[in-house]
């Protein structure tokens, strides 16, 4: 028995070797023949760990392929233990496969009622095992332990390409049936040759009985005790489903502020953000993960230091928040001061609404230099009957990059620019940003209107807030682009994105009609730095900084095209009329003009004036920490932190080299933290244009950093019209990655 239980194994490693000519298999061979004499009684399972063990410790830089030799023996152990669950080799019938599986309540009812079995098994015949050579180690690693269907006993019975499947199933089924076929098919070409990632929730979630499949959620929280409690609802309900929830405070009165005409009586927002850290943590995702929620406050509120400190470490405990992100909402009056060290005034916003009449976070600058925000601003300053406080504009910054050098937070939301680029301005205001800083979309509060009885039943009657809700999607780039596909790729993907929207159930209501209403999606891009490397570009260079702006302008062009041309097929979002889409200023205020461009931006625009767009909002760049990895890529658009670490998650420890490393990348693959982080800023500038939400966008420092060098870089984002940055990362600050986002 014991000679049977290593024997497929041993024969795996001979059939691999071939693959790899160029690596020394002799070491491994010699170690798996004293296995199988000296340790008879390891299973196979084992047995194939041991060796992956042996694999991962021969890699190094100069031999980075031994990832790949690693996967091909731990899929050939996936492979196996499928088998035994199911009762049939490898890949066998997909059909019996989703029969078993949704007798089992894994599987969601709707894929046999949606597909016939000639239809499940003409799909079966379109999957491509050999695809699953194209995972490295810690890809299909991740991908079995985190996203593959298991059984309640959690027991594997799904394989990649059947979850990559499964995917394009789900999100294509209420295609019309004379194309929906094809339309699975081209979604498992993307979908399986690695070309694009979709958001962690669907990966995980498509065709399952449980969970959503947006990623992200922004609340607005108006002033008023019910609606801090009914979100706070909102939110644990989103957090127990999977979801990144930003939160909006800045509405809400601060400390020493009246209540009833009854001064000093509020505590501010402290206690509220007390709250909502209790949430986090008390309402886990999936009970994998605590909830992962970000809040947001105006630099003008009176709250600000005390919001500023509520992740450090030290101080009273009391007012602390250590589960929570924090962000802080900037208008560009704030870095005006900031850099003419001049003074700066905090206001409570209960105040404001009562002596002034306004709300005055309700306002943006509408233009550089001049708007709305600085007039209402400067009428609160000289009103003699409103309270005020006198600050050093840059005590407060001070006080910023204090947090983001220990914790990494807050992030920066830059009002003016976010709302001066809004494309759905006519319909509401963008107040702060999601989790992960690259969604940004019309909020709004949503308020109670009455409670009453009727007929023994309790009837409570809301006007829905927009609640935003994203449904996120990723390019990779290295792949994609190197074999010419984006062309094929991203009408496909928008498809999906769409098809996400109607597909899901969202546990706020709010969010279904705000869903509805923008049809909003989020499509990205990851592995910047690994197309970077293969086109032999550096990153400190003004080819890059091209190159960027070169690149994503295409994708920009390709993803407005493929909306439209699903308006023209379904229909364009409802919020349409009176958009910057509807009415060319989208194209004009981002200088998309046949003049400027290669691309024949003038035709588009007339379509899309004539059409419509499917998607109110269509392009945001994720962090895509944990797909990136799965895809075998770089995150995002960041530079790498090594070329060769361990990547450390829960329950193991895995080496991993920068993707395709080799003595002509290798120069390419720059540290993170060795990079001058201004041809990262002027990068993102290039590409922010073309990104009509945001970008998940780090700053990487060494702690030895001085205040005026970062600074310079905050001044710099600003100057460079960015609409946000995410985590200022140090080489002291220790950040926890957000997986909601990931896509």
């Amino acid at each position: 028995m014991a000679n049977q239980t290593i024997q497929k194994p041993t024969i795996a490693l001979e059939d691999i070797r071939k693959g790899f000519p160029h690596l020394d298999f002799s070491k491994l061979s010699n170690r798996a023949e004293q296995m199988a004499w000296q340790k008879e009684h390891l299973d196979e399972t084992e047995f194939t760990h041991q060796i992956v063990l042996e694999c991962l410790a021969n890699m190094s830089e100069l031999e980075p392929d031994w990832t790949y030799v690693a996967a091909h023996l731990y899929l050939s152990d996936l492979y196996q233990q499928a088998s035994r669950n199911r009762q049939y080799e490898k890949y066998g019938s997909l059909y019996h496969l989703i029969l078993y599986l949704t007798n089992k309540g894994i599987y969601s009812p709707v894929l046999l009622e949606h597909y016939s079995r000639n239809e499940i098994e003409e799909l079966q015949a379109a999957i491509v095992p050999e695809r699953d050579k194209l995972f490295t180690y810690i890809g299909i690693r991740m991908l079995a332990d985190r996203y593959l269907a298991r059984d309640h006993d959690k027991n594997v019975f799904e394989l990649p390409q059947e979850r990559f499947m499964i995917i394009a199933m789900t999100l294509m089924r209420n295609e019309k049936k004379d194309k929906r076929m094809e339309l699975i098919k081209e979604a498992y070409w993307a979908l399986s040759h690695l070309y694009m990632t979709v958001a962690t929730p669907t990966l995980a979630n498509a065709g399952k009985n449980w969970g959503q499949l947006s990623s992200c959620f922004v609340d607005t929280i108006d002033d008023s005790l019910q609606s801090i409690y009914d979100s706070n609802t909102d939110i644990a309900n989103l957090s127990k489903n999977g979801g990144g929830i930003g939160v909006y405070l800045g509405k809400i009165r601060s400390r020493g502020s009246d209540i009833k005409g009854f001064k000093g009586a509020s505590s501010g927002v402290i206690p509220w953000m007390k709250q909502l850290n209790n949430t986090a943590v008390s309402v886990d995702q999936l009970g994998q993960r605590k909830g992962a929620i970000s809040v947001y406050l105006d630099v003008w509120h009176k709250d600000i230091f005390s919001f500023l400190d509520a992740k450090l470490n030290n101080g009273d405990e009391r007012y602390r928040t250590h589960d929570l992100f924090t962000g802080v909402c900037i208008p560009d009056l704030f870095m005006e001061k900031v850099e003419a060290r001049e003074e700066w005034y905090l206001f409570d916003p209960h105040e404001v609404r009562k002596v002034m009449g306004y709300s005055l976070e309700d306002f943006y600058d509408e233009k550089w230099g001049a708007g709305s925000f600085r007039d209402k601003y400067e009428e609160c300053v000289k009103h003699p009957f409103l309270t005020k406080e006198k600050v050093p504009a840059i005590d407060i910054m001070k006080g910023i990059m204090r947090s983001q050098l220990e914790t990494g937070t807050p992030f920066m939301f830059y009002r003016d620019e976010v709302n001066r680029m809004n494309p759905n301005r006519h319909l509401g205001m963008i107040y702060c940003t999601n989790l992960c800083t690259e969604i940004l979309q019309n909020q709004s509060a949503t308020e109670m209107i009455e409670q009453r009885v009727e007929d023994g039943k309790m009837i409570i009657e809301k006007i829905p807030g927009d609640f935003v809700v994203c449904n996120l999607s990723s390019i990779n780039l290295a792949k994609a682009v190197t074999n010419d596909v984006l062309e094929s790729l991203i009408p496909i993907q928008v498809r999906m994105l769409d098809n996400v929207i109607d597909l899901n159930t969202i546990p706020v209501l709010q969010g279904q009609l705000t869903n509805k209403k923008y049809r909003a999606i989020g499509l990205g891009t990851f592995g910047w730095h690994h197309l970077l490397a293969l086109k032999k570009l550096k990153w400190e260079s003004e080819e890059s900084v091209e190159y960027s702006d070169t690149l994503y302008e295409k994708i920009a062009f390709l993803t407005i095209k493929s909306s439209m041309l699903l308006a023209m097929e379904k229909g364009a979002y409802p919020g349409y009329k009176g958009s910057d889409w509807e009415k060319g200023y989208y194209f004009e205020a981002r200088q998309y003009n046949n003049q400027n461009s290669t691309l024949d931006w003038d035709h588009l625009k007339r379509l899309v004036m004539k059409n419509g767009i499917r998607n109110g909002y269509l392009l945001a760049i994720a962090p895509n920490a944990s797909t990136a990895l799965i895809a075998g890529s770089t995150p995002s658009i960041d530079p790498v932190f090594k070329k060769f670490y361990s990547e450390e998650k829960k329950d193991y420890k895995i080496p991993v080299t920068a993707p395709d490393l080799s003595e002509n990348t290798t120069w390419y693959y720059k540290s993170a933290y060795l990079i001058d982080q201004h041809w990262s800023i002027k990068q993102n500038a290039k590409r922010q244009r073309h990104i009509d939400q945001s970008i998940s966008f780090n700053l990487y420092v060494q702690n030895t950093i001085k205040a005026k060098e970062l600074l310079d870089l905050h001044l710099a984002s600003w100057k460079h019209r960015l609409k946000t940055t995410y985590y200022l990362r140090s080489t002291s600050s220790a950040i926890e990655d957000c997986d909601s986002c990931s896509s």
